[in-house]
């Protein structure tokens, strides 16, 4: 069966999940996430997309990243895995892929949805149980985005809304992720983002279909695979 395209509209924030192959893991140690954080702010820069919230975990990334081209952030991703697998297997002495097929994303409404988007990403490391607080783990944007430790990544537009100057937004964000993210928002962006839908409400999801002529919500369970929006 020929895949349908990613949900693809410029200026619309996406969450992007990228798995290694089989659950493997794609980091073996430090110097390897900081060379991925590197490809990143590189590719992002060079095919036009802004990278609000990222983390980094031992076998897949999560990335909210609003692109400005059609398909800019395909060729970002493209770009950082092509060269970040190309030095990932020289350095170890393997061969082969590292990531599992094509990533996955979800388009992402503003309002509350981005600002769900970001603390799902930050707090992945906490859920996961790794550590006990966001700040406690380096290779994620929380100490950026909640501390103001530089990061060349760029705020979305509900992030702005925050406060009047970045300490004000610091601060607000702060309380924020300290309030956590429910499960039904947890269960609800990772369907979204699994199926490659629109999270948002009903207005944006009609804009998405609107534009797109194809389905935007998720599938309930048994349901057929297929609709009139998605031929």
């Amino acid at each position: 069966m020929t895949r349908l395209p990613r949900l693809d509209l410029p200026g619309v924030a996406r969450h992007i999940v990228q798995r290694g192959n089989d659950r493997q893991p794609c980091f073996a140690q430090p110097s390897d996430y900081g060379h991925y954080l590197n490809e990143l702010a590189s590719a992002a820069l060079r095919h036009g997309c802004h990278v609000h919230a990222y983390v980094l975990m031992t076998n897949h990334v999560h990335l909210l990243v609003t692109p400005h081209e059609p398909g800019a952030a395909s060729r970002m991703m493209q770009a950082i895995c092509r060269r970040y697998v190309a030095c990932f297997n020289a350095r170890y002495r393997r061969s082969g892929t590292l990531w599992e097929g094509r990533f996955k994303s979800a388009l992402i409404d503003s309002a509350s949805y981005a600002l769900a988007c970001y603390r799902y990403i930050e707090l992945n490391p906490v859920r996961a149980g790794m550590i006990a607080e966001p700040a406690d783990y380096p290779w994620s944007s929380y100490r950026h985005n909640a501390l103001g430790v530089f990061d060349p990544i760029r705020p979305h537009a509900e992030f702005l809304k925050l406060g009047a100057s970045d300490a004000e937004r610091r601060r607000a964000y702060r309380v924020l992720v300290a309030d956590g993210l429910g499960q039904e928002d947890i269960d609800a962006l990772r369907r979204h983002t699994q199926q490659q839908r629109a999270w948002g409400n009903d207005r944006f999801r009609e804009q998405i279909e609107a534009f797109t002529h194809r389905a935007a919500g998720v599938r309930p369970r048994g349901r057929p695979r297929s609709s009139s929006l998605d031929k």
